[in-house]
């Protein structure tokens, strides 16, 4: 009689380097409301998810969660079976990826965040926790900083006028000058756009001649009414695991995502309307959306396979063969030289 595996969650391998730390912004983040850490954790999971979701309830907020870090620091899994796990873990309720919009210093990014929960969580309560994240977030954003008003600029008396000469010297006379135009060689937006996308994404690194090649192309996406921002997360989002030429990825996106013409001035927004800054990714390919549309942390093309949906019957039956004939007609070729 099988019996359930109930052994404990196998632990980590020690390691005598320190855990991979993610860029700023990245990087796991615990959920809250977990119970204490025991020694069955993870019991009811394959062997091979014990030992990943052990080695990642040990990671500290802020650690490296990307599929090669881990597969670097696990030495018996390689990245597909990390990423496999990872996909596992997130229908088990562990965890969720999300990208998040971040404003610092007057730019605006994405990054990936993995949400992890000890305990297993169904889709009602992540899409709960994630809505708050998402609020959080939004307040935050909008909230001026507590110092903001110590930072404005202490206003100037200004200073008596100068006494007028009696007799002022004859100005010549100039002809009127046309406005300055912007200096040759200024970035425009399009170009500074592509020239960030290698900082924000190492996969998509370019170089000046291909900023330079790609600034018509992306320029047309601003003409339509779109910013930085929106061209940054259309060439980012859902990237392969390797991209053996950027600059033809880019050219190729920037052609077949292009969007529809929008106004360049924008409709205000209706009061009390939230601005969405925190967007579930799908755990397989990185799509992001809401959490409703991404229940297990799949999109739908990732999760019809994962159901176990079996194939379609065929319209018309198999024709029945004759067997005695078939292996007469075998018994032949063998005896042909």
């Amino acid at each position: 009689m099988a019996t359930k595996n109930l052994s404990p969650a196998l632990r980590a391998p020690a390691s005598s380097r320190p855990y991979a730390k993610a860029s700023r912004g990245y990087g796991k983040r615990s959920a809250p409301d977990q119970r204490p850490p025991r020694a069955d954790d993870f019991a009811l999971l394959p062997e091979r998810e014990r030992h990943i979701a052990g080695y990642v309830d040990h990671l500290p907020d802020g650690a490296a969660m990307d599929i090669k870090s881990l597969a670097k620091d696990i030495p018996p899994y390689g990245q597909m079976a990390v990423g496999s796990a990872l996909r596992a873990l997130g229908v088990a309720g562990h965890l969720r990826h999300a990208q998040c919009r971040v404003e610092e210093r007057g730019q605006v990014r994405w990054v990936t965040r993995t949400f992890w929960s000890r305990t297993a969580r169904d889709n009602e309560w992540w899409g709960a926790f994630l809505d708050a994240e998402n609020n959080r977030a939004t307040q935050e954003a909008t909230t001026p900083r507590a110092g903001a008003e110590s930072e404005a600029p202490t206003p100037v008396a200004p200073a008596e006028p100068a006494a007028q000469p009696a007799s002022p010297a004859p100005v010549p006379v100039v002809p009127q000058q046309r406005t300055p135009e912007p200096a040759p060689g200024h970035p425009s937006p399009a170009y500074l756009a592509l020239a960030q996308l290698g900082r924000l994404e190492p996969r998509l690194p370019l170089s000046a001649a291909d900023c330079t090649v790609l600034e018509p192309l992306a320029a047309q996406w601003f003409a339509r009414g779109v910013d930085a921002d929106y061209l940054t997360h259309a060439l980012t989002s859902g990237l392969p695991a390797q991209v053996d030429s950027p600059i033809g990825f880019v050219r190729r996106r920037l052609n077949d995502k292009i969007p529809p013409g929008l106004p360049t001035t924008r409709t205000p927004a209706t009061p009390g309307t939230p601005v969405r800054r925190l967007m579930v990714e799908c755990t397989e390919c990185g799509t992001p959306g809401p959490s409703g549309a991404l229940p297990d942390g799949l999109c739908r093309p990732c999760r019809t396979p994962a159901l176990g949906q079996a194939p379609t019957a065929p319209a018309d039956p198999p024709v029945a063969r004759d067997i005695h004939a078939l292996v007469g007609t075998l018994r032949d070729l063998m005896k042909t030289p």
